[in-house]
């Protein structure tokens, strides 16, 4: 597997743990359609979060947000959509996360969860 995708999954994981401390429950990992993939579902209370994880080792490419932009953000909204339709789920509050995940493998970890995005 190649280093970029080993680092993706270890932020996943990253991300997924710092969600849960948060109080979400995760409900689905990696959830894949035509139009593409939701890295986590998650339920806070009745809403459910679809949460893009970007991890990177450094800020020398800019920070993880900013590979994020609008075109992603309305994929996700779309990947939501899916998402409850093939899960069979109707009239749930839904809400579009992004955590980013800044690991340079030596010192601990950095996260942050910009929630509610776009």
């Amino acid at each position: 597997m190649r280093a970029k995708d080993l680092l993706g999954q270890h932020g996943e994981a990253l991300a997924a743990e710092f969600l849960e401390s948060q109080g979400m429950r995760i409900i689905d990992r990696n959830w894949r359609c035509t139009d593409g993939e939701i890295d986590i579902v998650a339920l806070e209370g009745n809403i459910l979060v679809v949460a893009e994880v970007k991890t990177r080792r450094s800020l020398d490419y800019g920070h993880p947000f900013e590979a994020v932009g609008t075109a992603k953000l309305a994929r996700l909204h779309r990947l939501a959509a899916s998402w409850c339709r093939a899960h069979e789920v109707k009239a749930i509050r839904r809400r579009v996360d992004v955590v980013g995940v800044i690991d340079d493998g030596i010192g601990q970890p950095q996260l942050e969860h910009l929630r509610g995005v776009g």
